[in-house]
């Protein structure tokens, strides 16, 4: 790859990945992060979202479960603004009214999505993917060469062993497995500070012990940031949701049931459409 070409690409990737609240703050005054009432979204007269609602506490690690065209990913297309649902409500906070905002305007009033997929800068090394997160707006010539300050640096130790990955920070990018570039990605976000992370499919081509060591990531995020993660591996689902953390599983457009791992394992509903007998 080019240097032109390299700069283009993080160029982009840096706006992407901006954190700079000039969109407002969300208020959390009554312990909601995230409130979504009646959400409605129909594709070609396909209805995708029926009249969803749920909530999402401050602080909350919240599992989303359902089968395939149950609405998951149209969930989070509306929430981070990629599609504009056709009547509803979503708030972040109590004053952040999502419909209302763009994409750029709800990365930076603190919601960060993480694709199944991960996108990273291969021909960079960890540290260097994390360090242009860090960099924040500047323009990536600057931010490449830019040396971080001391609390950046601080941050930057603390990114890559919450995400696993201190012994492998001069490592290019590119080099590392599946799911570390899963975790790079995370690191990422991470470094944006964002109140809210989407997480879809995380585990999606992980070994047994990635999927292990995402689960305790996870685990150790929750209080610090909200998480909503949206994910087939019931194992992985189950191990997240513990006794007493909320699961919510769609199906049609709607949420079908809600509560812990063992109250929508034994939900007949669930069990006809999801789980099976």
């Amino acid at each position: 790859m080019t240097p032109e070409l390299l700069e283009a690409g993080v160029e982009t990737r840096s706006r992407a990945i901006t954190r700079i609240a000039t969109a407002g703050e969300p208020i959390f005054n009554q312990g909601v992060a995230l409130y979504v009432e009646d959400l409605k979204v129909a594709f070609d007269g396909f209805q995708a979202l029926g009249g969803l609602s749920f909530t999402v506490g401050v602080g909350e690690l919240r599992c989303v479960i359902g089968p395939n065209g149950a609405g998951k990913t149209t969930t989070m297309d509306c929430i981070t603004g990629k599609t504009r649902p056709d009547s509803g409500r979503i708030f972040f906070g109590s004053n952040l009214d999502l419909r209302t905002m763009n994409e750029a305007a709800i990365a930076r009033a603190g919601i960060g999505r993480k694709f199944q997929k991960p996108t990273v800068f291969e021909a960079l090394t960890v540290a260097e993917n994390l360090e242009l997160a860090l960099a924040g707006d500047r323009r990536a010539r600057f931010a490449m060469r830019a040396r971080l300050t001391g609390e950046q640096h601080d941050r930057l130790n603390e990114l890559l062993h919450t995400v696993h990955l201190s012994e492998e920070r001069h490592r290019v990018a590119g080099l590392l497995s599946h799911g570390q570039k899963q975790w790079l990605e995370i690191g990422m976000l991470l470094a944006q500070d964002p109140k809210l992370l989407l997480l879809d499919e995380p585990v999606a081509g992980m070994t047994d012990e990635e999927t292990e060591r995402t689960a305790e990531l996870f685990l150790s995020l929750e209080g610090k940031h909200s998480l909503v993660v949206v994910e087939h591996d019931m194992s992985f689902v189950a191990t997240l949701a513990s006794t007493h953390r909320t699961v919510t599983v769609l199906h049609e457009g709607k949420t079908l049931a809600e509560g812990t791992m063992a109250a929508v394992q034994s939900d007949e509903k669930v069990i006809e459409v999801y789980l099976g007998r």
